[in-house]
């Protein structure tokens, strides 16, 4: 299974979503708290490509966006491949 990287910030619904999804379908992930952290927030802005809201979420090596982009990937059906792969 490719690693999981999300950063996030407390008290967003939109990254208690994106969690949520990642967890149901039994997916570990690493996250990264990006409040307070001007350093965390600006390695997650360079990798985001300047993206600078939460959360903002890799699959391996590749960066998927948001919560939103998270759950359109899910209901396309190219979520659990790309988890896999």
């Amino acid at each position: 299974m490719q690693p999981v990287e999300i950063y996030t910030t407390p008290f967003c619904g939109f990254c208690t979503r994106a969690k949520r999804l990642l967890t149901q379908k039994g997916v570990s992930f690493s996250e990264i708290d990006v409040s307070g952290q001007a350093g965390k927030r600006q390695e997650m802005m360079a990798r985001a490509k300047g993206a600078h809201t939460v959360p903002q979420i890799f699959i391996g090596q590749t960066h998927i966006g948001g919560c939103d982009e998270l759950h359109a990937l899910d209901r396309a059906g190219k979520l659990d491949p790309m988890l896999q792969s």
